[in-house]
């Protein structure tokens, strides 16, 4: 973790693996905590991109997802910096 980021890395997780680690990110992130950054890669496909866009867009500790960063990172924005 880096200023408030906490990095985690999807690659070679399955759907169900990868919810799993961020909902566990989710639940450990501290008040210095303002973004999770979820590395999930494109060239093997877009699943996991699309199902963490699609399934934590509304999830309630999630302000809003940022995309800037590549095809291969989604950002949770959980609090303003």
């Amino acid at each position: 973790m880096t200023a408030g980021i906490w990095e985690i890395d999807l690659h070679g997780k399955n759907e169900y693996q990868a919810r799993i680690a961020i909902d566990a990110a989710l639940r450990r992130a501290k008040a210095g905590t303002y973004r999770i950054r979820c590395i999930h890669g494109h060239h093997g496909g877009t699943a996991l991109r699309d199902m963490i866009r699609r399934d934590y867009a509304k999830h309630p500790p999630v302000r809003r997802i940022e995309t800037g960063l590549g095809p291969g990172v989604t950002d949770l924005v959980l609090r303003e910096f």
